[in-house]
C-alpha cells in the first residue's frame, strides 16, 4: 500500500488550516463533523487558545443524522450560535463524513446566510488534504470578499500573506518579519492572518507588492495580482545575505511589477543539506544555506506551486518516498522537525526545527524565531550543539 505512515505523523488537516487562517477575524467556523475534530485542533493545531478566544465550533454529527440525511440540525444549530455571537461572518467547512454522504456546502451556506443575515462562507474541506489547502482557499475567499478594489496605492506597502502559527508557531516570528520590513522601508498594510483584521484587509488593494511567506498566502497573492495589479515575491527573510536579496527582490517586484521566488534559488554545486518542510518557508532556509556558500536542497511533502521547487529538489510526500529521496541525496545533515529524525540516514546529522503543523505542541517551546540573522546564530548554535554531542 501506498502512502501509508507508520513512523511519522502527518501534517494537519484542511479543516486546521481553515480554522488557523480565520481564527482572529470574528468569524464564526463551523467544522461539520462528530465530535472529535474541534478538540485535534484546540490542543495540536493552534498555540493562540491561552491568550484569545476564537469561535471554532463543531457540529457533533452524529451516524442517524448522517444516514437520514439530517442537514437541517447542522443548518439550525449554526443560525442559532450565530444569533447568540453575532460574528463578523460565518464559514463552514467540512471532514470525511460529510465527503462521504455529499453534505451541499455551498446550498446549506446560502441557507444560512437567508435565515441568519450574516454573510456565510461555505470552504470545501474534506480532512484528507494538508492544512495549506483549507487555509489557502479560507485566505482568498477572506479577501475576494473584504478588499476593496479601489483602496489607495501607497508607495513601498506590503501585505504579508500566509503567516499562520502552523508555519511559524507563535506571533514572534511574524512580528519580526513586520520589523524587518519596516527596517526596510516598507510599511505593513496588513498580514494575513495574524495581527490584523478585517479592517486591514479592505486595505489591502493599496499595498505596491505583496510578500507571500507560506504557500497558504499564494492563491491570495494571485488573486490581487490578477484584481489589483500587485506584483507578489514569494520567500521569508531567514539569514542576513537571504534577507538582502529577499529586500531587493520586493523592491525590484515594486518597480517593475514581476513575480519573483527567491526561495527557489539554490546553488548548483552538490547539497551537502537537505530542508524538509514547507515550500517558501523551508525553501528560504534552503535558499539562505545556498547563499552563505553551503548548498542545500528542499523535500517539500506538501502542496507547492509552479516555480517554487528548484532544480534537485523532491516533491516526496509519503514516508516512504520522503525515505527515498534522503537515500538518493545522501546529505550530511538534514534540517527538519524532531519527529522526522527516525526515518533519516544513520549517517546524517540532525538539526532538529519543530513544524508547528507536523509535531503540533510536542516541541513548542523549540520553536525558534529565524528571522534574518537570527537564522545565522540558531544554526550556528545548532552546528555547535551536533559537534559536542559527537565528541567522545
Amino acid at each position: 500500500m501506498k502512502n501509508i505512515a507508520s513512523i511519522i505523523p502527518c501534517y494537519a488537516a484542511d479543516t486546521s488550516g481553515v480554522c488557523a487562517a480565520l481564527y482572529e477575524l470574528g468569524g464564526l467556523i463551523a467544522v461539520h463533523d462528530a465530535s472529535g475534530v474541534n478538540s485535534t485542533y484546540a490542543t495540536h493545531d493552534e498555540p493562540r487558545w491561552e491568550d484569545e478566544p476564537s469561535m471554532i465550533y463543531v457540529s457533533g454529527l452524529t451516524e442517524l443524522d448522517a444516514i437520514l440525511g439530517n442537514d437541517e440540525k447542522f443548518i439550525a444549530d449554526v443560525v442559532s450560535a450565530a444569533h447568540d455571537q453575532q460574528p463578523a461572518f460565518i464559514a463552514v467547512c467540512g471532514s470525511p463524513m460529510p465527503m462521504m454522504i455529499g453534505f451541499d456546502f455551498d446550498a446549506a451556506a446560502r441557507e444560512i446566510e437567508r435565515r441568519s443575515g450574516i454573510r456565510t462562507f461555505s470552504l470545501h474541506t474534506n480532512g484528507m488534504h494538508a492544512y495549506s489547502e483549507g487555509a489557502s482557499e479560507a485566505l482568498l475567499t477572506v479577501l475576494a470578499e473584504y478588499a476593496e478594489p479601489d483602496a489607495e496605492k501607497l508607495p513601498h506597502s506590503v501585505n504579508i500573506l500566509g503567516a499562520l502559527p502552523l508555519d511559524f508557531g507563535g506571533s514572534a516570528p511574524v512580528q519580526s518579519i513586520r520589523t524587518w520590513l519596516s527596517e526596510n522601508g516598507f510599511s505593513v498594510i496588513s498580514c494575513l492572518a495574524m495581527g490584523d483584521g478585517i479592517p486591514a484587509f479592505r486595505r489591502a488593494a493599496g499595498a505596491s507588492v505583496n510578500l507571500v511567506v507560506s504557500y497558504s498566502g499564494l492563491a491570495a497573492a494571485q488573486y490581487c495580482a490578477d484584481c489589483f495589479g500587485t506584483p507578489y515575491v514569494c520567500g521569508v527573510p531567514v539569514g542576513a545575505a537571504f534577507s538582502a536579496q529577499l529586500a531587493d527582490a520586493l523592491r525590484n517586484a515594486e518597480r517593475t511589477g514581476e513575480n519573483a521566488f527567491p526561495c527557489a534559488v539554490r546553488s548548483d554545486a552538490a547539497a551537502r543539506t537537505a530542508v524538509i518542510g514547507e515550500s517558501i518557508y523551508a525553501g528560504s532556509m534552503a535558499a539562505a544555506l545556498s547563499v552563505s556558500g553551503h548548498p542545500a536542497r528542499l523535500i517539500c511533502p506538501l502542496p507547492y506551486a509552479d516555480g517554487i521547487l528548484a532544480d534537485g529538489d523532491s516533491d516526496a510526500a509519503s514516508e516512504d518516498a520522503i525515505a527515498a529521496a534522503l537515500a538518493e541525496m545522501q546529505p550530511e545533515t538534514v534540517i527538519a522537525d524532531p519527529l522526522y529524525r527516525f526515518i533519516l540516514p544513520k549517517q546524517a546529522k540532525h538539526i532538529r526545527l519543530p513544524h508547528y503543523a507536523f509535531s503540533g505542541r510536542c516541541f513548542e517551546t523549540q520553536m525558534p524565531d529565524l528571522t534574518a540573522a537570527r537564522f545565522d546564530a540558531w544554526l550556528n548554535a545548532q552546528v555547535m550543539r551536533n559537534y559536542k554531542e559527537d565528541r567522545p
